[in-house]
């Protein structure tokens, strides 16, 4: 734990970070994640149209503010499923720091890149059309699984999400998100992404409020000043998470915790493939094979090929049975 200062203090400059803090005169809670080499290797890899890149990148944010914010041993998965021309959007993090995803997109029917961005952000209903926001987290060891749905009723997720915990949590939240292809003062270029979370429980604004603080304008003026965060300043790649905390809540006085660390890897394997193949009817496996016999899976998070012979297809054929 430590307090951040203007030099940058002992809250860590790197990037792929998820960093909680809170706001030590009003005791409000908030994650801020960066992002840049882990989302501009998924992206660069999927080659997606710029609206669709930066809603997975916008995806991939929001998903590591609620991710650092459980206590879990397992996976957390954030997925938006739609009837536009991008039907689904995934995005797994393991409690290991383990992060992955994709989008499912028909780019014949993507609107012009300005229709698909809503000021900062990108346009939900213009890319995902009417549909759902999904969160589910598997505890390793454990059969039971938490989930949470909410309608896609905002043009952007940022907006969906706070009417969710609104209204299903009944906790006052506030977000903020931007992905964006930027350009570092040393000459790279790369896609970056980048998200603010605040949270004010109930039985902290209660307490606070019967130490006869005005919680209220507390939250308020917290909430004023982190929508003053641009996408530019989430996605600045010269500007380290220390900095831009100090930079927007200096004067409240803003102290950071021990940040969790994201990386780029994905859960796919060939055994994983392999078993999945024995699973599937025959008749479907059949329908999978190419003209030498042989069947071939492309993994949807990584973009990582498995080659299956005609031979091998039959030993796990065999072995199903």
């Amino acid at each position: 734990m430590s307090d951040v200062s203007a030099a940058g203090g002992a809250a860590p400059a790197g990037d792929d970070l998820a960093l909680p803090f809170t706001l030590e005169s009003s005791g409000v809670r908030g994650r801020l994640v960066r992002t840049g080499p882990v989302v501009d290797a998924i992206l660069t890899r999927h080659a997606y149209p710029a609206p669709v890149a930066r809603l997975l990148g916008e995806m991939l944010a929001l998903a590591g503010l609620m991710a650092s914010m459980l206590k879990y041993d397992g996976i957390f998965t954030l997925q938006a499923s739609g009837d536009g021309p991008v039907s689904m959007v995934v995005v797994d993090y393991m409690s290991d720091g383990a992060v992955r995803g994709y989008a499912s997109v028909d780019e014949d029917r993507l609107p012009a890149d300005d229709a698909a961005m809503v000021e900062e952000n990108a346009d939900v209903l213009k890319l995902m059309g009417q549909g759902h926001l999904a969160f589910t987290l598997d505890q390793e060891g454990t059969a039971e699984r938490q989930q949470g749905i909410v309608e896609l009723n905002g043009r952007t997720l940022a907006g969906c999400l706070q009417h969710y915990f609104q209204q299903s949590e009944q906790v006052a939240s506030s977000l903020r998100l931007g992905a964006a292809r930027v350009r570092a003062n040393d000459g790279t270029t790369g896609w970056r992404a980048g998200g603010l979370m605040m949270q004010r429980l109930p039985e902290e604004a209660g307490a606070r409020d019967l130490a006869g603080v005005d919680a209220e304008d507390d939250w308020r003026r917290a909430v004023v000043l982190m929508a003053s965060a641009t996408r530019e300043e989430l996605c600045d790649p010269d500007l380290s998470a220390n900095q831009l905390l100090y930079r927007l809540f200096h004067e409240e006085g803003v102290r950071v915790y021990q940040q969790h660390t994201l990386a780029d890897s994905c859960r796919c394997s060939r055994e994983k493939v392999a078993n999945v193949l024995t699973k599937m009817d025959p008749g479907e496996v059949e329908s999978m094979k190419l003209s030498d016999g042989s069947i071939e899976v492309t993994c949807q998070f990584c973009n990582r090929m498995y080659h299956f012979t005609d031979a091998q297809v039959g030993e796990l054929a065999a072995n199903a049975g």
